[in-house]
């Protein structure tokens, strides 16, 4: 079946209501919940022929992910669903006004390679829980991933209203030229910007889950060595191949100096002495990913790592210092286990410089200062922000998850998620008797004209 078959006939069961139903919408989040526990060695077994993600690792960035997103959605979703009452100017008294939140219809959910289950199946939930019928895309760079969706969804799902199709670049064009209610894209600004212009040919809405250099700040206010973890953590989990991980680091030169010999020491704690033999640390996705990054690694002075194995796409987990402010590494972002240190004044000075460039995804800030967070929440633009801690605020399903300018637009997760695929439609409901409308009829007169200006003094 062609893409554009399959739209088509997902668009036919979303307009017989198939989906629509609190009761169908409950049963596909169950079972796609069976599904990745039932199926789980099944997705380890891909993820770790894509990424060489360990199967831990793939649990709690994954498949665990995503059943704790299924949970918190099906605990709340029926009194998120509820109608908003809202209030109704006296004017208008008696009436009753009511936000009623409906699907918006048929849902197009592209992911990319990096974490791909998380990044198909997350937004699918929202999609789904709103009553929309959705078509998934999976990334042809995670080709066993892919197929093992292609697979196991129509095993566990409603194949009249969720479907999967795989493929490239023409698959994906073929989607993207046909009539969507809502477009959800997760990778990078250039193919973002491709999946924008297709979506305006029918006023489609987008959601963009892009990326960026998420920067991180670090003072001499905070244990370095416990910071020097989070941060390493946060970096070379999954190889570096994380939408919020880390980019760069902002550091004065004193704090920069200490904090390079922290990060290479939590580097051996959490993949041993060579990383290229832990069962922990992950691959590049690809020879043409494995060669852009092994292009940036003579930016500064390397502190670890540095070292890398073409064949087996091994990239070692790598530190760098005295890198240069317009350094290609610090042009674009990075997406891989290469972790540049800049040198800075201070606060002011970080400040200016992430400012200076394109708002990212998340910005990290490692101090006990008050004043100086503060700083950093009001002085800065970014998707989110995490004090002491990089990526973690994505497990907490009542924050939204998005970017802001070119690291994205829209949201989701929780019930942001519900938001993103359902049309709030506004409601008025008003008896024809008593015919208080009748004050504002024609013909006007001098009595209406006095009402209306005192209604509008009232109003103001």
């Amino acid at each position: 079946m062609t893409p554009a078959q399959t739209a088509g006939d997902l668009r036919v069961a979303f307009d017989r209501g198939i989906t629509k139903p609190l009761s169908w919408r409950l049963a596909q989040l169950k079972a796609m919940r069976r599904m990745l526990t039932e199926r789980s060695a099944e997705f380890e077994d891909a993820l770790l022929a894509d990424l060489g993600k360990n199967p831990t690792e793939s649990q709690i960035a994954e498949l665990g992910f995503v059943v704790g997103e299924i949970d918190h959605m099906v605990r709340h979703l029926r009194r998120w669903l509820r109608p908003k009452r809202v209030s109704v100017p006296g004017a208008l008294l008696p009436a009753g006004a009511s936000i009623v939140r409906e699907p918006v219809g048929l849902v197009l959910v592209i992911a990319p390679w990096n974490y791909p289950v998380q990044l198909l199946l997350a937004p699918a939930v929202g999609a789904i829980a709103a009553g929309n019928a959705v078509v998934l895309k999976p990334s042809e760079l995670a080709p066993a991933t892919s197929a093992a969706m292609a697979r196991l969804i129509p095993e566990y799902l409603d194949r009249r209203a969720v479907a999967v199709v795989e493929g490239g670049v023409p698959e994906t064009t073929e989607l993207l030229a046909q009539r969507w209610d809502h477009i959800f894209y997760t990778g990078n600004g250039r193919v973002g910007r491709i999946v924008a212009a297709a979506a305006v040919e029918n006023l489609t809405p987008v959601t963009l889950e892009l990326g960026g250099k998420s920067p991180v700040y670090v003072d001499d206010t905070v244990d370095l060595a416990a910071a020097a973890a989070r941060i390493a953590w946060g970096k070379f989990m999954n190889a570096g191949q994380t939408c919020v991980a880390p980019d760069y680091v902002l550091a004065t030169p004193a704090v920069a100096a200490r904090l390079a010999t922290a990060l290479a020491a939590a580097v051996t704690t959490l993949y041993g002495d060579d990383p290229a033999a832990s069962p922990d640390y992950g691959r590049i996705v690809d020879d043409r990913q494995f060669q852009r990054l092994a292009a940036l690694l003579d930016a500064g002075t390397t502190v670890t790592g540095g070292t890398y194995d073409a064949a087996s796409r091994y990239l070692a987990p790598t530190v760098i210092v005295d890198v240069p402010r317009d350094a290609p590494v610090m042009r674009e972002e990075i997406f891989g286990p290469i972790l540049p240190i800049v040198a800075v004044d201070g606060p002011d000075d970080a400040i200016r410089y992430i400012a200076s460039g394109d708002k990212p995804l998340a910005l990290y800030v490692f101090s006990e200062s008050a004043k100086i967070r503060r700083r950093f929440l009001t002085e800065t633009s970014s998707g989110a922000v995490g004090f002491g801690v990089p990526a973690a605020h994505l497990a907490v399903a009542g924050l939204p998850f998005g970017g802001v300018g070119e690291s994205g637009m829209g949201a989701y997760h929780g019930e942001r998620s519900l938001q993103t695929f359902s049309h709030e439609k506004a409601v008025l409901t008003k008896s024809l008797k008593p015919d208080t409308l009748r004050l504002i009829y024609p013909p006007f007169t001098e009595a209406k004209d006095k009402f209306a200006r005192g209604l509008l003094r009232k109003l103001g």
